[in-house]
C-alpha cells in the first residue's frame, strides 16, 4: 500500500486515516453463511457447494461504493487500471461500470485507461508463493507517471501483491494502489494492506463471480464456499480437458 514519494500538487489526495473501511464477513462458526436453497444456483453445481458466503446483490452494492470512494480519492485524476486476470475480470467489469457513472455525472475529464495482466501464484487450492506476472498486450514502460490502480479478485496471504508492487514501481508510476474484492483472514498472512477492499472473509476456499477451482465455477453470480468433497471430480475433469 501507499507510496513513499512525496506527492506533487496534482496528485490525488488519499484519506489521512489510511485505507477505506470494508465489510467484515464473520467466521461461519460465529454466523452461518446463507443456505443454498434460498438462491438460484446453477444446476450443474448441485452438491458441489456448501453455502453462499456473499450474495450477488451485496457484491454489486459494495462495488458501487468502492467506485464512489475511488472517484472521491482520485479527485477526477485519470487512473490507469490494471485488471488481474482471470479471477478479477468480473469485479473489474462491474467496478468500471460504476466508475463510469461517477465520472460521467461529475467531471468532464477522461476517467481512466486500462490494461490486463496475469498474476499467478495458485496451484489448485493453495498459494504456491511463486509469483509470475505476464502483461497482456501492454508494455510496462507505459506506466511511467501514471496513477496505477490494481484490481484483484482476492488477496490471500498478500505475498503476491507484496511481490508485484515493487516490480511495478520499477517502471516509475506516479502512484500504485490496490483494489480487491476480497481479502482472506489467513494464519500465514504477510499483513498486506489493501487500499480499497470490498470484503474481509474467513479462511475458506471460495468460488463464483469469476473465482474458480480448476477453471470451473466462474459462471456463478454469488460467491460460495466450495464443498471439498467435489474436488476430486473437478481435478479429473481438468486433467481430462488438458489431455484431450
Amino acid at each position: 500500500m501507499g507510496d513513499a514519494t512525496k506527492p506533487s500538487a496534482d496528485w490525488p489526495t488519499f484519506p489521512a486515516t489510511g485505507p477505506r473501511k470494508c465489510i467484515v464477513i464473520p467466521d461461519v462458526a460465529e454466523q452461518p453463511a446463507y443456505p443454498l436453497d434460498v438462491f438460484s444456483i446453477p444446476v450443474h453445481y448441485e452438491g458441489d457447494l456448501e453455502s453462499v458466503l456473499i450474495p450477488s446483490g451485496l457484491i454489486q452494492a459494495r462495488s458501487e461504493k468502492l467506485a464512489e470512494d475511488i472517484f472521491s480519492d482520485y479527485d477526477g485524476a485519470m487512473i490507469h487500471i490494471l485488471c488481474c486476470l482471470k479471477g478479477g475480470a468480473q469485479f473489474f467489469s462491474d467496478l468500471i461500470m460504476y466508475l463510469k457513472r461517477c465520472y460521467s455525472r461529475r467531471t468532464p475529464t477522461v476517467p481512466f485507461t486500462f490494461d490486463f495482466i496475469r498474476v499467478s501464484s495458485y496451484k489448485g487450492m493453495t498459494s504456491s508463493g511463486d509469483v509470475q506476472v505476464h502483461a497482456t498486450g501492454m508494455d510496462f514502460e507505459q506506466l511511467k507517471g501514471k496513477h496505477v490502480l490494481l484490481v484483484e479478485d482476492i488477496v490471500d496471504t498478500g505475498r503476491t501483491m507484496a511481490a508485484l508492487i515493487p516490480e511495478l514501481h520499477k517502471h516509475q508510476p506516479a502512484t500504485v494502489r490496490v483494489c480487491s474484492l476480497l481479502q482472506k483472514r489467513v494464519p500465514n498472512s504477510a499483513n498486506f494492506v489493501v487500499d480499497y477492499l470490498g470484503f474481509q472473509v474467513p479462511n475458506h476456499f471460495v468460488v463464483g463471480y469469476c473465482l474458480d477451482y480448476e477453471e470451473y465455477f466462474r459462471d456463478m453470480d454469488h460467491i460460495c464456499i466450495i464443498n471439498k468433497a467435489c474436488l476430486p471430480k473437478y481435478d479429473a475433469l481438468a486433467q481430462a480437458h488438458r489431455t484431450s
